[in-house]
């Protein structure tokens, strides 16, 4: 289980052979602590757009009709919110805190449509470590190619992080041959 150290008078997480993004903030590879910052950045398109309707049954107009987003307020089609916001899960999942993290809450607020072409990095930085469990809560925005803030919001994760040698894999072909050991 991770635990929660107190590094330098403030609470920290130590990371087992943790690897960062070439896009984050210079930090410490082996802790995670307050300040901490991660980013993933990703152009929407079409097929983003589609492939997530695919996957939730959210066929909405303003994301596949023409002619009806045309005469919406934003004159175009939009992409999906919640598409834009799972770039926020990809920051938290697979760069800080990583994989073993898993998301406990998310507060969003969509401040600006995205379209097609739009150019999205997804923010997440630390603002709080709990002393006495890995409780992790990070501010977690999202910005288009013209600095403007399209997504804001505050995710609160538990960091069970899982050291490389705790991990053996096995590959089909050894489990196939195991099994017929036995």
């Amino acid at each position: 289980m991770t635990k929660v150290e107190i590094i330098d008078g403030k609470p920290a997480i130590r990371i087992p052979h943790k690897i960062r993004s070439d896009y984050d903030d210079l930090q410490k590879l082996d802790v995670l602590e307050i300040g901490d910052t991660a980013t993933y950045r990703r152009t929407v398109t079409y097929a983003d757009i589609a492939l997530f309707a695919a996957a939730t049954g959210d066929t909405n107009p303003f994301h596949f009709d023409e002619v009806y987003a045309s005469k919406s307020r934003f004159k175009q089609r939009i992409a999906h919110g919640m598409l834009v916001t799972g770039y926020i899960s990809t920051v938290l999942g697979t760069i800080l805190p990583g994989p073993g993290t898993i998301y406990l809450n998310q507060t969003l607020k969509f401040k600006n449509p995205v379209y097609v072409g739009d150019t999205i990095t997804a923010v997440a930085k630390v603002t709080k470590i709990k002393e006495d469990k890995p409780l992790v809560t990070l501010q977690t925005d999202c910005i288009n190619q013209k600095g403007e803030k399209v997504v804001e919001g505050e995710a609160v994760v538990i960091v069970d992080y899982v050291a490389l040698e705790d991990i053996s894999v096995v590959l089909p072909d050894e489990a196939s041959s195991e099994n017929k050991k036995h």
